[in-house]
């Protein structure tokens, strides 16, 4: 038997839920926010730059098994799309020590660009992302037009950048 306790605290859990799904729903469809990634390789690029190339941002951290365990499959996207103007930025978020985030980027090889969030800035920018794996896909025209809010279900998102290569 369920305590009054649990209980709120699992109907406190579906509201949030229910509310992160709309706060997320309203972000697609708008323009991304105009943000600067603080590369690995002390590169600083606009999301203006990324412009005429479909994107997808992905925030994560070391900690996270989810992010762990989606990396291959991130790789794997990467590598098939980036001939055709696809783009990957993998936003490591505040709180991940650099060192960490350094080492596990040369430990994987990420073919990708890999960005600290050291202020917090982009993930706010992105909607006050507070959960990882989240990604975001980006049109070439700088829209928003799709968040996965935990592994993304990876024949869905191929198709999608599919359909905006």
């Amino acid at each position: 038997m369920m305590t009054l306790m649990r209980k709120r605290i699992i109907a406190a859990a579906a509201a949030l839920a229910i509310s992160a799904v709309a706060f997320y729903s309203a972000f697609v469809r708008t323009m991304a926010p105009q943000v600067h990634f603080a590369t690995l390789d002390g590169q600083k690029i606009a999301i203006s730059e990324l412009r005429g190339k479909v994107v997808l941002v992905n925030f994560w951290a070391t900690w996270c098994a989810s992010c762990v365990k989606e990396t291959p499959k991130l790789v794997d996207t990467h590598r098939k799309y980036v001939p055709r103007g696809y783009e990957t930025v993998a936003v490591a978020l505040r709180g991940d020590p650099p060192a960490e985030v350094a080492a596990f980027a040369a430990q994987r090889a990420l073919p990708f660009k890999v960005a600290i969030d050291t202020s917090g800035e982009v993930a706010q920018r992105f909607g006050g992302v507070r959960v990882t794996p989240l990604s975001v896909l980006i049109d070439r025209h700088g829209r928003i037009v799709a968040r996965y809010v935990g592994e993304p279900d990876w024949a869905e998102l191929h198709a999608r950048i599919e359909k905006l290569l």
